[in-house]
Parts: C-alpha cells; sequence; structure tokens
C-alpha cells in the first residue's frame, strides 16, 4: 500500500503485476513524438518559506531569512514577462508555511490576508489584468485551498515526487506520498487541468518509479484531468550532493512513462536539469515551461535554454517546436476552462491577441519568434 493513502483517504491501488511488467520497458518499446512543445513563462516565487526541509531542495530558506513578494514586485515581474511576449506566471511557494515563519504570517496579515492561499488569489488578479495566464504549483493543496485559486488558474500542478517513503524527505515534517496524490485527485474532481511528476534519483528504486507512474495514470483514469507528466532528475546544488541519475537511467524512466500513460498526457524532460537530446527518442512531447525574463527559482544554479537551444534539440531530434499555452489546447475548451480564463484568452485586447496567436501557432506549427 502506498505510505499515507489510508490517511488522506486516497483510493489508489497498484497491482504488483502492472509494476513488474512497467519495470521491464526500455527505450525500445516506444516510438518517439512528432513535435516538441514548450510554454513561454515568467517565474514567480511567492516566497520561500515552507514547512519541508528535503535535502536536494534549495529553494527553501529558514525562518528569519525566507521573504515575501509584494504586489508591486509581483506587477512589475508579470509586466516583464508579458512584455517579452510569454503567456504564463508560474507561480510558486514552499508548502504551507508552518508556524516556525512568524514574519511571513505577520507580513501577511499586514496586506489583508490570512492565509498565503488568500495571497496566491491576488497574485493571480495581478497576472491576469497585467496579461498572463496563471499556473500555480503551491505544493499540497486542501480542497478547500485548491477551490479558493483554481477559477483564477489556466491550469495548476504538483510534483507527486515519489510515491515511496525515501530519507532525503526525511525530518519531522516529511513529505507523504497521499497528501501528494490527494492533492492531485482533488485537482481532477475540481476539473482542474494539471501537471505533475516523478523525481528520479532522490533514493527511490525501479519498483518506486513504476509505482508512482501507475498512481498517476490511475487517477487521470478517474479524471482525465492530467495534461503534463514531468520526469525530473535530481542535481547537485548547494544541498545535495547525491550525484544525478545517469542517462540510461534516465531514459529508461522518461520510456517507462511514456509507455505507462495515456497518448493525451504529455511527457516532459526540463531541458535546463535534463539532457533532452539524449531522451527525444524517448517518447518525450513537450520541453516545459522556460522563461525569458525570470531564472528558474527552484534550481537557479541551471539556467534556462534559450529558444535558439530548444530549437537545436527539435532539430535534432527531426521534429517541429511549437509554443503552447500553459492549459493544453486539448483543455481549452469550455468544459475545462473556468469563465475568467476562457474570458482573458478570447478577449480582444493585447494579451488576448497574444493568447490567441501561440494557440495557432500550436495547431499549425511553426518556429516561435526568438526573443
Amino acid at each position: 500500500m502506498i505510505p499515507g493513502t489510508d490517511e488522506y483517504g486516497v483510493d489508489v491501488t497498484v497491482a504488483e503485476d502492472d509494476i513488474e511488467q512497467l519495470r521491464s520497458v526500455t527505450p525500445a518499446d516506444v516510438d518517439p513524438a512528432d513535435h516538441l512543445s514548450f510554454c513561454r513563462n515568467v517565474f514567480v516565487p511567492l516566497t520561500t518559506a515552507c514547512r519541508y526541509t528535503c535535502t536536494y531542495c534549495t529553494y527553501y530558506d529558514p525562518p528569519g531569512q525566507a521573504d515575501l513578494m509584494s504586489p508591486d514586485e509581483i506587477r512589475e515581474t508579470v509586466r516583464r514577462g508579458a512584455d517579452a511576449g510569454c503567456t504564463e506566471a508560474l507561480f510558486t511557494f514552499g508548502d504551507d508555511p508552518d508556524d516556525r515563519y512568524g514574519e511571513i504570517h505577520d507580513q501577511l496579515d499586514e496586506w489583508g490576508h490570512d492565509s498565503i492561499h488568500s495571497y496566491l488569489r491576488e497574485a493571480c488578479e495581478i497576472a491576469l489584468e497585467e496579461g498572463l495566464l496563471p499556473h500555480a504549483n503551491p505544493g499540497d493543496q486542501t480542497r478547500e485551498q485548491m477551490a479558493e485559486v483554481a477559477d483564477l488558474n489556466a491550469s495548476m500542478g504538483v510534483m507527486l515526487e515519489t510515491t515511496a517513503e525515501v530519507q532525503a524527505h526525511g525530518g519531522p515534517r516529511a513529505k507523504n506520498p497521499g497528501q501528494r496524490l490527494r492533492t492531485i485527485e482533488t485537482a481532477g474532481e475540481l476539473g482542474v487541468p494539471f501537471t505533475t511528476g516523478i523525481l528520479v534519483g532522490i533514493g527511490e528504486d525501479w519498483a518506486d518509479r513504476a509505482e508512482s507512474l501507475l498512481a498517476i495514470r490511475e487517477l487521470d483514469e478517474r479524471h482525465g484531468h492530467v495534461q503534463e507528466v514531468i520526469v525530473q532528475p535530481v542535481v547537485d546544488n548547494e544541498r545535495w550532493r547525491g550525484g544525478s541519475p545517469s542517462v540510461e537511467t534516465l531514459r529508461r524512466t522518461v520510456a517507462m512513462a511514456r509507455y505507462c500513460l495515456p497518448e493525451s498526457v504529455s511527457v516532459q524532460v526540463p531541458p535546463n536539469l535534463a539532457p533532452a537530446r539524449e531522451v527525444v527518442d524517448c517518447g518525450i512531447d513537450d520541453l516545459g515551461g522556460v522563461s525569458p525574463v525570470t531564472v528558474d527559482h527552484v534550481n537557479p544554479e541551471y539556467e534556462w535554454p534559450g529558444l535558439d537551444e530548444l530549437r537545436a534539440v527539435a532539430d535534432h531530434a527531426g521534429v517541429p517546436l511549437r509554443e503552447r499555452l500553459p492549459v493544453y489546447d486539448r483543455y481549452a475548451t469550455d468544459e475545462w476552462l473556468s469563465e475568467p480564463i476562457g474570458a482573458a484568452i478570447a478577449a480582444p485586447d493585447a494579451a488576448g491577441e497574444r493568447y490567441r496567436a501561440v494557440r495557432d501557432r500550436g495547431t499549425n506549427p511553426t518556429s516561435p519568434p526568438s526573443h
């Protein structure tokens, strides 16, 4: 049984036979995609406060050092993104800051918010006003927390990471796989297009990787809401010196993801963290969000590739490169889009024209403009 599923009321059961079958998959068992896509975004880290202390993560700052972006800073950042032709505002923050972060709670209270999720809603409103579609990735969320912000997001996400209990998550505030799965299922229940994924190399084994992918598949089969699964290798940084998985490990894991998941779910590797050219034949069809104006605040030592580099990966694979919105085209329908997001895409203003131009380029693949 996956740890925490009983505690969080998640009905996910992965059969041992399915795990064994998926473990046997190799890159030879999958076909390369017929295109690669990417999204142009601006990275907005609302706060670096986090209740978790994962040993591979450089995003969180300890109490007394974590800060909170002001509304003016948010507006200035998303405005720069819109001016640079971005379509996505990627909002991140550490999972609900606990009581150790008194200064963060005091600042939120001063700005009229009783929670970081209430503040996230204001941040999403700012992004829409400035011409970007919000995509929030705020970690574990209750149904109430997600519902508070879902209507102002084109899509949302959280990394499952792994269904295993690993030492890298160790400590009194360790991540709980059942809680992660509960968040993914909640998104399905609320009808939110969702991005999730697994981390490779944090102490999990091949059976854990297979189980994680199969658990994601089961939730998508139930709700049809998973738009994308990221296969992300852990990388060395100032807190993690455990090394990265080998190229062969990454190739095999990507192939497992492609083999396991339905065709409707895209498979991504982040090109600033993974050797995209080395795995492009293993079934990936997306290179994720890249930013012309902000760093990867989760992995600041690893720069985003430029669009020329993404084109080079696509050329190496012999496939077209397509720009996309933060919500995949198949979810850009009245069934899935909230009224505010649908109205933003359809609006006759400059932002709406930009969204539709990106959507149409994806339908009719051409090289996106360089920045």
